[in-house]
């Protein structure tokens, strides 16, 4: 090559470009370094609050510590064996599951209704809102005691009692019968959400346009035809947060059910949360406790996951 070909070639080429194009790898990865410096307080956080006491659970569970006696000895999988053997175990296992899915279930059918409802229109509809949204305020421990009186088995009971001056009907045993008694709390606990949730689809429904309606009336749409192919598509991102929120609470219930009937009558109303204090605390079993809120974590886990899987599916069809 000449000594003019390559003074040309010099000449052409633009070093500043170069020298950015050098630097630019760098820049990036600094700038990614930045952005992920945000997120070691959240990685902290998770870590000290779940991810320790998580590890330690997991490390009890194969021991049969009492939380007294210092000497710890390995039990292995004993602790996980009586977990699916134990008819207590299992009966609070069961109860929970029904409440997640029963309370879900109704309590989404119900609010996506009441929230076109509440959408609407009317005289008072903020004082109706208002009264719809007040259970979700008290404690739902207080709940729990207000209709332990309502649902008072004994003739004393404020619903046994309208009954009988009403109708003449003997007293019901809401909360000693076992089936009674578990219908009672999933009833319980969709009238305490109900409200709740259907303020969070209020929520969703008021940003929907009024456009979409109109054009569809101008088209012969009617009411039944507009919520199926309009409200109801559009409020699918509200129906996964809505439906996460219930099952994770479902599964981790413990308050109404240990105000309402106390776990009782036997161990019908039992919940897995219940089980694990009464096992952990009142039996001084930690290893058995632990090992159950290890399944129980796994498991609440799992199902979160598939619900996410199957309401994404869902939403990805009716986009």
């Amino acid at each position: 090559m000449t000594s003019g070909t390559a003074t040309n070639l010099e000449s052409t080429i633009d070093r500043p470009r170069l020298l950015r194009m050098g630097r630019r790898p760098t820049g990036r990865l600094r700038e990614a370094l930045a952005s992920q410096a945000f997120l070691i307080p959240i990685v902290l956080v998770f870590v000290i609050l779940i991810g320790v006491p998580f590890a330690r659970s997991v490390y009890y569970s194969f021991t049969d510590w009492s939380g007294l006696n210092p000497i710890i000895k390995f039990v292995g999988f004993d602790n996980y064996v009586r977990v699916f053997t134990d008819p207590s175990l299992l009966s609070g296992l069961s109860f929970t599951i029904v409440f997640a899915l029963a309370t879900t279930i109704l309590i989404t059918a119900l609010a996506i209704p009441l929230a076109v409802v509440l959408n609407q229109s009317f005289f008072g509809k903020r004082f109706v809102r208002a009264m719809y949204f007040f259970p979700a305020i008290p404690s739902v421990a207080i709940l729990g005691l207000v209709w332990n009186f309502i649902l008072n088995p004994l003739g004393s009971g404020a619903l046994n009692a309208v009954l009988n001056s009403l109708f003449g009907v003997a007293p019901i045993p809401w909360l000693a019968n076992a089936t009674l008694a578990q219908i009672s709390v999933i009833l319980v606990g969709v009238w305490t959400s109900t409200g709740w949730h259907a303020i969070l689809y209020l929520a969703y429904l008021q940003s929907i346009p009024t456009d979409y309606y109109e054009v569809a009336r101008i088209d012969g749409a009617n009411a039944r035809q507009s919520f199926m192919n309009i409200t109801l598509p559009l409020l699918t991102p509200a129906i996964t947060i809505s439906t996460v929120l219930l099952m994770i609470g479902g599964l981790n219930v413990y308050a109404l059910p240990e105000t309402l009937t106390g776990g009782g009558p036997g161990d019908a109303t039992y919940t897995i949360t219940k089980t694990i204090i009464t096992s952990g605390i009142g039996q001084a079993k930690y290893g058995q406790a632990s090992a159950l809120g290890v399944v129980f974590m796994i498991a609440v886990g799992i199902v979160v996951i598939v619900q996410l899987r199957l309401t994404r599916g869902f939403e990805k069809r009716t986009s």
